[in-house]
């Protein structure tokens, strides 16, 4: 069975559409199998978004992710990155397909509502910084074979 990191961002929070979201996955066959509702810290957000932390927007990027409570939650289900990313949408929610989250309920690039692994390696990886505790195993290492 796969994983993978699931954030519902501050404007998803915000803008009271958890449940609506969290339901798309469901009504797909997935499982929650995590999930805590919680504030990134500045040192998360740079954890989390170690690849862009020298770019020049990084610092706008850190600022939103920061600003407001969030949804961490960890999805479980066959080829659940995939076809989760698919259920996503493109980054813009301009260019967003309908149907997609993003293409149905954003309107913007930064305010995209939704973070979603992108990968095996960056699913692991993201787990760990927001559920470390709960999917290590006895020697301390975040589970390779959970995503």
């Amino acid at each position: 069975m796969e994983r993978t990191l699931v954030l519902l961002k501050p404007d998803c929070v915000k803008r009271r559409l958890i449940g609506r979201i969290l339901a798309r996955f469901e009504d797909k066959g997935f499982d929650i199998s995590a999930m805590k509702l919680m504030r990134m810290t500045p040192e998360m957000a740079r954890r989390h978004y170690a690849e862009h932390v020298e770019r020049d927007w990084y610092a706008d990027l850190e600022g939103f992710i920061t600003s407001g409570p969030l949804v961490a939650t960890v999805i479980e289900g066959p080829e659940v990155i995939r076809v989760v990313r698919d259920m996503v949408g493109a980054t813009n929610g301009l260019e967003a397909t309908a149907g997609t989250i993003r293409g149905d309920f954003s309107s913007s690039h930064r305010l995209n509502l939704v973070h979603a692994s992108d990968g095996p390696e960056s699913a692991v990886r993201e787990i760990g910084i927001f559920f470390g505790e709960e999917f290590k195993e006895e020697g301390g290492e975040t589970k390779k074979d959970c995503c």
